[in-house]
């Protein structure tokens, strides 16, 4: 097995100092080679080089006796002590589904102490427990900040409420997700692994607090990726319903959409979800791959199929439910008019009025190349998915929205 340390590219650093300041790391000269700061350098100057291990230290894993390497993480000494690691729940594997320290799926104890197997280093000495029962004596817990009121909405947000210009939801956005997109607009939560951990109830009595402050009905949340926490997200909606019992509150969740099942759905939806917005990453495997920069071919393809899955699904069997909002990422650089208008096809032959969002994708992140689309493309794209039966398309453009 292989081990890497990261590395600087000194002539690729803007020394935005991202990686020192958002992620919770010891620093180079004691990397555990979790390859955080790879995956959340804006400008990649950051890369996983091999190195050959000097010393090593001797661990407990479930009270086995294992020799590793100094200074990995427990997520590698898992992998070496025979455990398969998975970021998707799989029978059998281990879940790791972010591997960038923001999701807490990964939660281990370390010397009786809850802890991210996916950034935390061993030591000498440690013993680490993953048995389910023992780690959920502990409250779930994640990263989860940017609590605030916001004009625009999401994908999950009706086009009636983002006429108004003003205030239409309060939000928060949890750290973490599953994807490597290089046009990320939300990239500094989404790969920022520093500050304190909240539990469902803490994040559920902050975004109801500031829903009375703003006197709104809708109750956010997005990303990164909201859903790969399943335990902390279904307790989140919970305690949101608790607080919010009365028929006028909204709860709404915006997600990428590869990491939800069908019962993961129909839970969220027994316990106080209303309103949902997946987002659509392309009708071709490519297209997808390019969108969110899944290298690995089997990954790539079960998370592609998931997103369709999870889109089908919603508009055929939860469509009378709850709301449902469906997004669509346009740049000419990353899919054509032609796929667009095959997913329009597509959507329409589920449920012809589901609202569909087009997000015109910026300059952002790692494809600051690209160029924003103009006013005109946008217009086309509306007129495209209008032609293939979609009755409610709005567009997002630099002029403002294109409604239906």
């Amino acid at each position: 097995m292989d081990f890497y340390i990261a590395r600087r590219i000194e002539e690729k650093c803007r020394k935005c100092n991202f990686c020192t300041t958002y992620i919770d790391c010891a620093g180079e000269e004691q990397c555990s080679g979790c390859g955080a700061c790879v995956v959340a350098c804006p400008f990649e100057a950051k890369v996983l080089e091999p190195y050959e291990p000097r010393e090593f230290v001797e661990i407990k894993i479930n009270g086995r006796s294992l020799s590793v390497p100094a200074r990995i993480t427990i997520l590698k000494a898992l992998s070496l002590a025979g455990f398969k690691i998975s970021m998707i729940p799989e029978e059998g594997s281990f879940l790791a589904p972010c591997q960038t320290g923001g999701c807490y799926s990964c939660l281990v104890l370390a010397d009786g102490k809850p802890v991210r197997s996916c950034i935390t280093p061993v030591k000498a000495g440690m013993e680490i427990e993953t048995a389910k029962e023992k780690i959920e004596k502990f409250p779930p817990v994640r990263l989860i900040s940017g609590f605030q009121p916001h004009m625009a909405g999401g994908v999950g947000t009706p086009f009636e409420i983002k006429r108004i210009f003003y205030y239409i939801e309060v939000a928060c956005f949890a750290h973490g997700c599953i994807l490597r997109c290089p046009t990320c607009q939300n990239w500094d939560i989404t790969y920022a692994s520093f500050g304190r951990p909240i539990t469902p109830q803490e994040a559920a009595k902050n975004l109801t607090n500031l829903r009375y402050k703003y006197r709104l009905n809708r109750m956010a949340i997005s990303g990164g990726e909201s859903t790969l926490n399943r335990r902390w997200l279904i307790e989140f909606v919970k305690a949101l319903k608790r607080l919010n019992p009365d028929k006028e509150a909204r709860i709404h969740i915006d997600t990428n959409a590869v990491f939800l099942t069908k019962d993961y759905i129909d839970e969220l939806i027994y316990y106080g979800m209303t309103d949902i917005g997946p987002d659509i990453k392309g009708l071709r495997l490519e297209t997808f791959k390019r969108i969110t920069n899944i290298k690995d071919e089997k990954l790539a393809k079960t998370l592609w199929q998931r997103n369709w899955q999870t889109v089908e699904y919603l508009l055929k069997e939860c469509f009378d439910k709850i709301f449902v909002g469906v997004g669509i990422p346009y740049n000419k650089e990353l899919i054509s008019l032609d796929e667009i208008y095959e997913i329009g096809k597509r959507l329409a032959s589920w449920q012809k009025e589901v609202q569909v969002c087009v997000v015109d994708y910026r300059p952002e992140f790692r494809r600051r190349d690209i160029e924003r689309p103009s006013f005109e493309e946008m217009k086309k794209v509306h007129h495209l998915l209008r032609a293939a039966g979609l009755k409610t398309v709005i567009c997002q453009t630099r002029q403002g929205y294109i409604f239906p």
